[in-house]
């Protein structure tokens, strides 16, 4: 089948692991199928006066809104099928969902060292640090995020029932410089998302308060 050549590029949304030490990307997990739909919650991180509060702080924010994303994805083994490729043809799409679900389980080998740290007598267990994840939606999305939903219901599978088609539920949390601070990698990417949101909101049209039936503010 030809595709026509004034077809745009299609460039599909991701999530990417960084390791932050080493600044090598370790993981690149591209949606197949771009949603249809992407969800985008903000909380805002105002200065509560209420009731006896002190009402001059009314306008003040204590810092970027807590924001978050979900959204949801399918997964199928079709194209892969038809093309013969062997891994699909005996274990569907079983490393795909286990690429998305290796972000939220720590590693074997960590898990087996924090064991050997307890029987060894360690007191205090710092807990893992796992790679920086990023959410990729365009350029000008580049998003530190921390997964807080992974839900996955497969809907087909092969005679060995390995699933061959199924749907993800993905819910992150944006990961500002509250979160991690300037000087850290994520922090920078999420200042580089803040001053993107802030160019394109310079570029918008400027419209007149005759638009909304008010010639100047009462």
């Amino acid at each position: 089948m030809t595709t026509f050549p004034g077809s745009p590029k299609l460039i599909k949304g991701g999530i990417v692991q960084y390791d932050v030490d080493s600044s090598q990307v370790k993981r690149v997990i591209s949606l197949q199928i771009n949603p249809e739909t992407l969800n985008r919650s903000f909380q805002i991180q105002g200065i509560e006066g209420g009731e006896g509060g002190d009402r001059s702080q009314a306008l003040r924010l204590k810092g970027s809104p807590v924001e978050s994303y979900s959204l949801e994805a399918t997964i199928d083994a079709t194209d892969l099928l038809e093309q013969g490729d062997a891994v699909t043809a005996e274990f569907g799409i079983q490393r795909e969902l286990n690429a998305l679900e290796g972000i939220v389980y720590p590693t074997s080998a960590e898990l087996r060292e924090n064991n050997n740290l307890a029987l060894s007598g360690t007191l205090e267990i710092i807990p893992m640090e796992a790679p920086l994840t990023l959410f990729i939606w365009s350029k000008v999305r580049v998003l530190p995020v921390r997964i807080t939903e992974l839900s996955i219901t497969e809907k087909a599978f092969l005679p060995n029932l390995m699933p061959i088609l199924a749907t993800v539920s993905l819910g992150m949390r944006v990961l500002s410089i509250d979160d991690l601070g300037f000087e850290h990698k994520g922090g920078s990417l999420f200042m580089n998302y803040l001053q993107n949101k802030e160019s394109l909101r310079d570029r918008y049209t400027q419209v007149g308060l005759n638009s909304l039936g008010i010639g100047e503010i009462p």
